[in-house]
């Protein structure tokens, strides 16, 4: 029998409800545990997706929140990667099998039997679902925790769990850096993060926006050009110029559109995800051998990889910090598009409230 703690959370019991308080259990560490105190937590868009049962897979209770920085406050008997006082970081997974080949070559994102999500996912400790980073406190597995640098702002860093990995995977993969030119389509909590992050490699990057009002920002963030993508003129001045294009776009778009602009051999990656499916043409494809193609955060060794790039390259992503009382409203806004570039929750405010 696992013993458990009881702590203040904030979640939801069903899709149609508010985010409430409510109580919930963690587990105590046991041997590679360390139990790490919330001090803040990006708000992604998986986390409203997943809370109002937007991809029909939602286990309630349910308690958001996969991009948490916060302080170990005690470590189980067999830890050797941390220690209490360090600051650390947990992104979308907590686990995963640590057997098949995915899990052996790094890539526990894409582990065959399913890795654990830090919340929404069976526990494999307790029979409930995982819960996440919107509570006081978290119980993680060491292997599955990650340094923070230290030059870092706190608050700035906790979307890097989540937006930052999930940009600088699909950009080092497909090896973009000096004398590539790269296309980022979406200016928004992805979309800023793939602008400073493709910057930082070395690539010329070029900005792709359906929104006049982006084009200063796209600018301020290090695009060398910004386009307008509803504008066939602008759009047509990059056919087949770009060596790779990082599409952050959630809602339908004309992929065609984008994949003209790729050269030769050039690779669209999408890290956005739209609710319908989005239509190719063949010859998008067939005409200058270009690749369609997706990806899904990364592994935890990656993610440490890009913590580290940031913390050389300072940086952070664009935050609007909340309290968590707050967190109804901020989803009714991110439905709108209505933040810069990503909601952080300050967890002072859970831990205060009666």
């Amino acid at each position: 029998m696992t013993e458990t703690t009881n702590i203040k959370a904030y979640g939801t019991e069903a899709a149609e409800a508010p985010l409430n308080q409510l109580g919930i259990d963690r587990r105590k560490p046991t041997a590679h545990d360390v139990e790490i105190d919330i001090l803040y937590c990006g708000v992604c868009h998986s986390d409203l997706h997943t809370a109002r049962n937007e991809w029909h897979g939602t286990i309630y209770p349910c308690v958001p929140g996969h991009e948490i920085v916060g302080k170990i406050v005690s470590v189980g008997d067999h830890v050797s990667k941390f220690k209490v006082g360090d600051v650390v970081g947990v992104g979308c997974m907590v686990d995963s099998c640590r057997e098949c080949q995915y899990c052996q070559e790094g890539l526990e994102q894409y582990c065959e039997p399913g890795m654990t999500g830090t919340y929404n996912s069976p526990d494999k400790y307790l029979d409930t679902p995982t819960f996440g980073g919107y509570s006081e406190n978290v119980v993680v597995d060491e292997n599955f925790v990650l340094r923070i640098p230290e030059n870092l702002e706190l608050a700035a860093t906790a979307p890097l769990l989540c937006a930052g990995i999930t940009t600088y995977s699909p950009l080092r993969h497909w090896n973009v850096g000096p004398g590539k030119k790269v296309g980022i389509v979406g200016i928004g909590g992805l979309g800023h993060m793939g602008i400073k992050i493709a910057k930082a490699m070395g690539a010329e990057v070029v900005a792709f926006t359906t929104s006049e009002s982006k084009f200063a920002e796209a600018k301020r963030l290090g695009a060398d050009e910004v386009v307008m993508s509803k504008d066939a003129g602008q759009m047509a001045a990059y056919q087949g110029k770009l060596h790779f294009i990082l599409d952050a776009v959630s809602a339908e778009h004309d992929i065609n559109a984008y994949l003209g602009l790729l050269r030769v051999d050039g690779s669209l990656a999408l890290v956005g995800a739209p609710e319908n499916p989005l239509p190719v043409a063949a010859f998008s494809l067939i005409a200058g051998r270009k690749s369609f193609s997706g990806s899904m955060i990364g592994g935890i060794a990656e993610t440490q990889e890009m913590l580290d790039f940031c913390g050389e390259h300072n940086i952070v992503a664009d935050i609007e910090m909340i309290d968590i009382q707050q967190i109804n409203d901020a989803y009714e806004r991110l439905l709108k598009g209505d933040v810069k570039y990503r909601f952080v929750i300050d967890m002072a405010s859970l831990k205060n409230q009666d």
